[in-house]
């Protein structure tokens, strides 16, 4: 009786990958509970519950919201991830982006607006916190 139960689960994509191989162009929108790794071309958007890797020959023209991404190869769009998103030196970047963790190494190329999660919820915070205090002031007068 629970034998059958557990056949017809469906189990999550735990160590698998996806792979997008070199001299392979896809043009579309790519959505998966696994990680993916592009070393073709993809233009179009990524939503991943996992890691994406833009490998060195990789291309990626659009959007990409992911929990963590490595990226060697060029990107130009708009990025959000969750996590940490990590930049080799290989990497070329382009467009807006919304990270968790920020990580660079020398040599690569970011010229994207950038804003952090945790930096932006505190500053919002405190700029709340300032109108609090404003009107408070304010009434007190």
């Amino acid at each position: 009786m629970f034998a059958e139960s557990k056949k017809n689960r469906i189990e999550p994509a735990i160590g698998q990958t996806n792979r997008i191989v070199e001299n392979t162009k896809i043009k579309g929108d790519f959505i998966s509970e696994a990680d993916i790794r592009i070393d073709g071309e993809l233009e179009g958007s990524i939503t991943a519950k996992g890691k994406v890797v833009i490998g060195r020959a990789g291309k990626v023209s659009g959007q990409i919201d992911c929990m963590n991404a490595d990226i060697e190869g060029k990107f130009e769009g708009d990025l959000k991830v969750e996590n940490v998103l990590s930049l080799k030196s290989t990497a070329l970047i382009e467009g807006d982006v919304i990270v968790g963790k920020l990580a660079v190494e020398p040599g690569a190329t970011f010229n994207a607006s950038c804003s952090m999660k945790g930096a932006s919820l505190k500053s919002v915070k405190e700029e709340n916190a300032g109108k609090e205090q404003q009107k408070a002031n304010e009434k007190s007068a």
